[in-house]
């Protein structure tokens, strides 16, 4: 018998989400093409390295593209997400966002900002810039920086003293 990468419960937990038909293989090889799936995104090596009890690794690469084009792997994610809310089965509070990447403009929530307060929003985004630019000039020794620009925008030499 082979080593596994999923158990029979977790086998059966996925296995109604994948497809058996147009983008599926034969049911009896559906979960070894699968589970090379997980080996290569787990290891993290190429493909050609799949090991042989997967079976050919084009087959289980060529599965793999024509499963992610017809979006099965994104029902695979969501399918399961969708059933254990159905059960009140679903736990969020370990799940954390990011906001520093995740940020989003205001329009796109659908805040609704009064012009003055826009304006004022953009005029303190232009001076923390400036700000930001400013600092971002000057290097960490004493009387020197590395961009000197004069007030109609020419650079000097870069040689101040202070």
């Amino acid at each position: 018998m082979t080593r596994r990468q999923l158990t029979d419960e977790q086998w059966k937990f996925i296995a109604p989400y994948l497809p058996i038909g147009a983008f599926g293989p034969y049911p009896e090889r559906l979960r070894e093409r699968f589970e090379g799936m997980i080996w290569r995104f787990r290891t993290g090596a190429q493909w050609r390295e799949m090991p042989e009890r997967f079976g050919a690794w084009p087959t289980v690469y060529r599965r793999f593209r024509g499963w992610r084009d017809a979006g099965v792997l994104t029902a695979l994610l969501e399918g399961p997400i969708a059933r254990a809310a159905r059960q009140n089965k679903t736990d969020v509070s370990p799940v954390s966002v990011d906001s520093t990447t995740a940020r989003a403009h205001h329009d796109a929530a659908g805040t609704r900002i009064d012009a003055e307060v826009l304006d004022a929003i953009d005029r303190a985004a232009a001076e923390q810039e400036r700000a930001r630019q400013k600092g971002a000039a000057r290097t960490n020794r004493p009387g020197r920086t590395i961009l000197n620009e004069t007030s109609d925008g020419a650079c000097g030499d870069g040689a101040s003293s202070a």
